[in-house]
C-alpha cells in the first residue's frame, strides 16, 4: 500500500471539512521558524517518517518560540530513521487537549468491506485496549452502520452535540477513504479540545496500490508500500518496471551504511520471493549488511536484469554483489546471465560477485556469466540450484575477505570507441540503440547469427536489418546475448546501448 505523510493526510481531511491543527510542513529550520511565527503561540514539531513511536526516538518536540522551533527542526532534519534521512517536519499549533479518542478504517478482505474501529480512549497503547474498541461494519456506498455507530456512543458521557460531532468525524474518515480509494485511514489521537472542538491530531493514510494511477493529485511516486519515502534509485527502478513488463523487477533500498560489527554493505539480487528471503538469511548469517532488496523473476528480459544490476551498482560502499533466488524457477537463466555479464563488464566490476543461477539451462547460464566476466578485476562466480544458499554465502564471505574489503565506487559505464562514429552501423531499439563496428562485421556475423538469428543480413559486406525496424526494436535480449558472445570470442564488434538514468540522479 502506498503511504502518505501525516501532513498530506491532514490536508486531505481539511479539504473535506475535517478540522486539523493549524500549521504546515517545513524542510529547513528557517521554514519551521516561519511557520511557528505565523501560528503565534506554542507549537509541536514532528518528523514526517513512516514509523511508529516517533516520540520515543526524539521525533516529537514542543516549542514556545520560533527560535526553539528552528532548533528542534535543525536537530530532527539531521536524524535518520532506519538509515534514511528525515527531510520534512510538521510544525503545528499545540492543542489544548481534553480527551483523546481513536478511529481507523481498514479493508477487511475476509468480509470484503471496510471496517471502522472506534475507541473512546486513544493515544499510545491502543493495542492493549482492544477489548474496548468498537467494530463498525461499513457499507461500501453508504458508509458506517448508523445504528452501530450511535450505539457505540450511546453509553458514553458525551452530550448530544458532541455525539453528533463524533458521528460526523467517523463519517469523514469513511468519506476520505472512499474518495482516494484508501486501504486504511487512521486518526490517533482524534482529540476533543478544551473548547469542545473535534480535531485530528495525527493522521495516517495508505492508498491501494492499484488505485494510485487514478489519483495523480496525491503525488505518490511509487505505488508500493515502503517504510521510507522513495529514494532516487527506487524512483528510477519503478519507472523501469512500469515501462517493461517482461518479468518482474522490484527494488527497495534497505541500508546506506554497514551496521556495527558487520563485514560490510552488499548489493543483493534475488529471483523469486521465498528463495530470496532464504538467501538473504544466509548472507546476513555471514554478518553482511544488505543495502537493497532486488527481485527479477517471472522470465525477465536480459535488458531488465541488466538495468537492475546497474541500479544496484549505483550504491556506493558495497563490498560485494550477492545474487541468489529460489533455484527452481521455470525460466531460462541464461537470459539473466547475459544481462549480468553485460552490466558487470560495463561497470568494470572490481568487487566480488557470487550469483546462484538455479533453474532452466543453469549450466549454460553459469558458463556465460563466469566466462563473460573472467577478465574483470573483481572475481565473479556462478552457482547452480544444488549449491545451497548457505554454501555460496560462505564462499562469498571468503571472496570479500580475499579482496580486503574493497568498497565499490559508482562510475560511468564503459563504452566501445566505435559508438557515435558515422561509419558505424546503428539502429534504435526500445530505450536504447545498437551499434556495430562495420570493419569487424564479417568476423562477428557468425557469432551474431548463432545467438540472434535472422535479425541481420549482409549487404555488400555491411550489416543490414533482416526484419522490420519495429520488430528489431523489441529484440534487446537477443542483442545483449550477441554482444556478450562477441566479447567472449574476442570480437568487440556489437554493443547494446541502453538508457539507465541511475548515474544521473544521485541523492
Amino acid at each position: 500500500m502506498a503511504r502518505l505523510h501525516e501532513y498530506q493526510g491532514k490536508a486531505l481531511l481539511s479539504a473535506r471539512g475535517f478540522e486539523v491543527p493549524r500549521g504546515g510542513p517545513a524542510t529547513s529550520p528557517e521554514q519551521a521558524a516561519q511557520v511557528a511565527r505565523s501560528l503565534g503561540g506554542p507549537v509541536v514539531i514532528k518528523i514526517q517518517a513512516w514509523t511508529t513511536g516517533r516520540a520515543g526516538i526524539g521525533g516529537v518536540a514542543f516549542a514556545d518560540s520560533p527560535e526553539q522551533a528552528a532548533e528542534h527542526a535543525q536537530r530532527m532534519l539531521a536524524m535518520r530513521v532506519e538509515q534514511f534521512p528525515v527531510t520534512i517536519v510538521l510544525v503545528e499549533e499545540k492543542l489544548k487537549i481534553a480527551r483523546e479518542l481513536f478511529v481507523s478504517l481498514s479493508i477487511d478482505d475476509s468480509e470484503r468491506r471496510p471496517i471502522i474501529l472506534l475507541s473512546l480512549t486513544g493515544g499510545s497503547g491502543i493495542e492493549e485496549r482492544a477489548a474496548h474498541v468498537h467494530r463498525l461494519p461499513c457499507d461500501t456506498k453508504d458508509g458506517p452502520d448508523a445504528t452501530a455507530l450511535r450505539s457505540a456512543l450511546a453509553a458514553s458521557e458525551f452530550d448530544a452535540t458532541m455525539r453528533d460531532a463524533l458521528v460526523r468525524a467517523v463519517r469523514g474518515v469513511f468519506d476520505l477513504a472512499k474518495s482516494v480509494e484508501a486501504r486504511s485511514v487512521e486518526i490517533n489521537p482524534l482529540v476533543i479540545t478544551k473548547d469542545n472542538r473535534v480535531v485530528a491530531a495525527d493522521c495516517r493514510v495508505t492508498v491501494d496500490d492499484y488505485a494510485v494511477f487514478r489519483h495523480p493529485d496525491l503525488g505518490i511516486d511509487i505505488a508500493r508500500e515502503l517504510d521510507h519515502p522513495p529514494t532516487a534509485l527506487e524512483r528510477i527502478a519503478y519507472a523501469i518496471e512500469q515501462e517493461d513488463h517482461r518479468g518482474t523487477f522490484y527494488f527497495a533500498q534497505l541500508a546506506t551504511e554497514a551496521a556495527p560489527g558487520s563485514r560490510g554493505l552488499i548489493g543483493f539480487h534475488g529471483a523469486g520471493g521465498g528463495g530470496s528471503m532464504m538467501s538473504m538469511d544466509a548472507v546476513t548469517n555471514e554478518r553482511f549488511t544488505i543495502a537493497n532488496f532486488t527481485d527479477t523473476s517471472g522470465n525477465p528480459s536480459s535488458a531488465k536484469v541488466y538495468r537492475a544490476a546497474r541500479i544496484i551498482l549505483s550504491q556506493p560502499g558495497l563490498v560485494g554483489y550477492f545474487g541468489s533466488g529460489s533455484g527452481v524457477a521455470s525460466q531460462e537463466q541464461f537470459w539473466s546471465a547475459y544481462g549480468l555479464a553485460k552490466a558487470f563488464w560495463e561497470m568494470n566490476l572490481d568487487i566480488p560477485a557470487v550469483i546462484r543461477l538455479g533453474g532452466n539451462s543453469e549450466d549454460r547460464a553459469v558458463e556465460v556469466l563466469t566466462d563473460g566476466c573472467r577478465a574483470l578485476p573483481g572475481k565473479v562466480e556462478g552457482y547452480r540450484k544444488d549449491d545451497a544458499p548457505a554454501k555460496i554465502a560462505k564462499r562469498f564471505a571468503e571472496l570479500v575477505e580475499q579482496a580486503g574489503g574493497k568498497q565499490w565506487q559508482p562510475r560511468p559505464p564503459r563504452r566501445p570507441n566505435y559508438l557515435g562514429r558515422p561509419q558505424s552501423f546503428s539502429v534504435p531499439i526500445k530505450a536504447g540503440r545498437v551499434w556495430i563496428e562495420t570493419s569487424r562485421w564479417q568476423a562477428a556475423r557468425p557469432i551474431i547469427e548463432r545467438v540472434a538469428p535472422q535479425l541481420f543480413r549482409d549487404e555488400s559486406g555491411r550489416p543490414g536489418l533482416n526484419v522490420t525496424a519495429a520488430e528489431f526494436a523489441t529484440k534487446d535480449s537477443e542483442l545483449i546475448a550477441a554482444e556478450v558472445e562477441c566479447r567472449r570470442a574476442g570480437v568487440d564488434a556489437l554493443f547494446v546501448e541502453l538508457d539507465v538514468p541511475a548515474e544521473k540522479q544521485k541523492e
